[in-house]
């Protein structure tokens, strides 16, 4: 059902909203709490009568909560940027906070570091070694939840760049009217900074909300696709030696129209984690928890095939809540001297029982056929 889709996307935006926020990327985080605000104030409205419709208040309002108080604590830099000269107003839709995400953050990912290394560390390093140029158009796709956001805000930290991030599912109604003019405004800082000696990433999140292939689209929508072409086409010019990068992320590939997929140079598979990658995402997110002697992480990783890395995030995440429900309920909320048990195995084998892959087999197979059609690592 459409509801359980609606729904199953909110919950993988606040899941994403909820790891940046907890490594500092403010920015980032607000995007993505206001992406899962938007679905859930959707399915309200979409299904008046629903029983859940009261859940689904009370965590768009938690959300809003935590995006007020992380706007709260951008007031000054909001100041700055008032100075800006007239005309440059794509900041309402582009986020340009420096992320904190390293690659020791993700887990596995091998051919997808190996791509963006090639294509962004090693030219930034050494430009006397690619006489031909160097790729710079790199999209990221796969199952939701697999660490395409994070390979994205990695790479940015790990060759100093500036980071925007735009979230391309608003760019139309938020820039209606002067979209092709804010296009033109955020590539031309990019390439700006660029020649200044500071590499710029251009991070455009669900790319296929404003590339997708359109049966009807309005003039504004064409004009503004028309203008990334142009852009893009600037960025990706062999014969530029540019630090300016676009990089997409999509969970939905078949939906990319052909003139944007060629644009892409490198096209990059982020498939569910494999045995490795599980146990080193375990070890990632448990690393911070009091875990109790039998907690068996090996096993764990056996039992969780076909899950995705956030998935995993989830159910580590679950486990720990029952350990904190126990101890709000046998203790004081003002007790500040006592700490919850340990996370047990138990907790982890109960979580188990009600959780699921979120990627089924067939969606897959679909990822799968279109990487070996497009697939350009």
């Amino acid at each position: 059902m459409a509801s359980e889709e609606l729904e199953q996307l909110a919950a993988k935006n606040a899941s994403e909203a909820i790891q940046l926020d907890r490594q500092g990327s403010r920015g980032m985080a607000v995007a993505k709490y206001q992406r899962a605000i938007e679905i859930l104030l959707k399915l309200c409205s979409l299904y008046p009568n629903a029983p859940q419709n009261t859940v689904y208040a009370q965590r768009a309002s938690a959300y809003q909560r935590r995006v007020n108080d992380l706007m709260a604590g951008g007031v000054a830099a909001e100041a700055a940027e008032a100075s800006r000269e007239p005309g440059q107003r794509f900041e309402q839709t582009v986020l340009r906070e420096k992320p904190n995400v390293k690659w020791d953050d993700i887990a596995d990912l091998k051919s997808a570091k190996r791509a963006i290394e090639e294509s962004m560390v090693y030219p930034v390093k050494r430009p006397d070694l690619f006489p031909l140029g160097w790729p710079r158009g790199i999209l990221f796709f796969g199952p939701p939840g697999c660490g395409k956001t994070m390979l994205a805000a990695a790479v940015a930290t790990e060759i100093d760049a500036a980071f925007y991030c735009v979230d391309a599912a608003s760019i139309m109604s938020k820039w209606l009217g002067e979209s092709e003019k804010n296009v033109a405004s955020l590539f031309e800082e990019a390439r700006h900074l660029s020649e200044k000696g500071q590499p710029a990433v251009i991070f455009l999140d669900e790319v296929d909300s404003l590339v997708g292939l359109r049966s009807q689209e309005v003039g504004g929508e064409a004009r503004t696709r028309n203008q990334f072409l142009k852009e893009m086409d600037g960025v990706v010019d062999k014969s530029r030696k540019s630090y300016v990068y676009v990089v997409g992320a999509t969970n939905k590939p078949w939906a990319l129209d052909d003139p944007f997929i060629r644009r892409f140079q490198k096209r990059v598979y982020v498939p569910l984690p494999d045995e490795e990658g599980r146990q080193e995402l375990f070890k990632i997110a448990t690393r911070n928890l009091r875990l109790a002697p039998d907690v068996d992480l090996t096993y764990l990783v056996r039992m969780t095939e076909g899950y995705t890395g956030s998935d995993l995030t989830d159910i580590v995440q679950a486990a720990q809540l029952r350990a904190v429900r126990e101890f709000f309920q046998s203790h004081s909320p003002d007790d500040k001297q006592s700490q919850p048990r340990e996370v047990s195995m138990e907790d982890f084998l109960e979580v188990m029982k009600e959780r699921r892959p979120s990627v089924s087999h067939e969606i897959l197979r679909n990822y799968e056929k279109w990487s070996e059609a497009f697939k350009a690592l």
